[in-house]
């Protein structure tokens, strides 16, 4: 026999606070005392209550969409809000950027906003929820999509990412297939999925030529230009310098490639830089960027649509997406000097 499903009054009545004060919770009002807060958060969790799914879309949301980056600024993310775009006009859905500094975690001023809108969706952008805003938002019957995780998604979890592993383990197969052998590595951050997934590729690229990797050669960093340049002169000055440097995106190339230069370093007759993302003019830089092509708009659109779809109360295909990426060869690489 299926278990009834817990009402409003019914939580209430167990908390013992009155129906619009739990109404008040569900709607992320401010004007609760945090202990009752509590109390109800903790019987909605337990009841594991969901908010029923209006029949109108109108009636069930403002029509928004939140996406809410790490860190915002840079080419990654407007190819990001293009893809979003792409999918949200059409449904007349309007879109609300959020940036938190570069935390993978929101804050809870900043969840309760959300549960006080009632959005269409949440798109969480390198960035995630933890256990318990997971079981705010769904209570809410907020559905929520992560885009390129920051660490393993929990089981169930919607979200949409691309094959960093064979990005990093194209890109360095490249480099050594033009004969590199001292090649260095600039990742993002250490504790960032994508990070160590596209440097476990750079190894395998390794132990499949049976080349050695030096461990002085693999940066941890962010994924901006400054990162990039900072790691590049300190690798670049060293008496047995990397002779290419495969780079976690494409600002952080750039960083590389303005590096070289100031070191009066060629590129790519003194040094081969492979970047990672492809975004949009790259191919206009002097020269070309090679770099992997990860399909961030793609991306970006079909997570838009399984929150469309959640919110609709369909069914999605599949929880977990994987796009693959593509090495672009273009004119910042070729074989070493000598």
């Amino acid at each position: 026999m299926a278990k009834e499903r817990a009402t409003i009054a019914a939580i209430a009545a167990e908390v013992g606070v009155s129906v619009p004060t739990v109404s008040r919770v569900l709607n992320g009002r401010s004007d609760v005392a945090e202990a009752t807060r509590a109390r109800v958060e903790e019987a909605l969790t337990r009841h594991q209550y969901r908010k029923p799914v209006a029949s109108n879309p109108a009636a069930r949301s403002s029509q928004l969409i939140d996406v809410v980056f790490h860190w915002f600024g840079s080419a990654w993310a407007q190819a990001i809000i293009v893809g979003v775009e792409r999918a949200a006009a059409p449904e007349h859905i309007s879109i609300v950027l959020s940036e938190l500094g570069g935390s993978h975690r929101p804050d809870q001023e900043w969840l309760d906003s959300i549960m006080a809108r009632r959005p269409v969706g949440v798109l969480l952008v390198l960035s995630g929820l933890d256990a318990t805003q997971r079981d705010q938002l769904s209570s809410r019957s907020i559905p929520f999509v992560v885009l390129d995780t920051d660490g393993e998604p929990p089981a169930g979890l919607p979200s949409v990412g691309s094959n960093n592993w064979s990005g990093g383990l194209s890109a360095t197969r490249h480099l050594i297939g033009l004969g590199h052998v001292r090649i260095a590595v600039i990742s993002g951050p250490e504790d960032v999925l994508c990070s160590r997934a596209r440097v476990d590729g750079f190894r395998s690229a390794h132990d499949e030529a049976g080349i050695p990797v030096d461990p002085k050669l693999i940066c941890w960093g962010d994924f901006e230009a400054p990162a990039g340049y900072d790691h590049a002169v300190r690798l670049l000055q060293q008496p047995d310098r990397p002779t290419a440097i495969f780079a976690g995106s494409d600002s952080q190339a750039l960083g590389v490639i303005r590096a070289a230069h100031d070191l009066g370093l060629r590129v790519p007759q003194d040094l081969s830089v492979v970047g990672y993302d492809d975004v949009p003019l790259l191919e206009w830089v002097t020269p070309p960027l090679t770099t992997v092509k990860q399909p961030l708009s793609e991306m970006a659109t079909l997570a838009t649509q399984m929150l469309i779809s959640m919110s609709r109360g369909e069914p999605l295909s599949a929880n977990r997406v994987e796009l693959g990426t593509e090495l672009i060869v273009r004119k910042t690489t070729a074989p070493p000097a000598g």
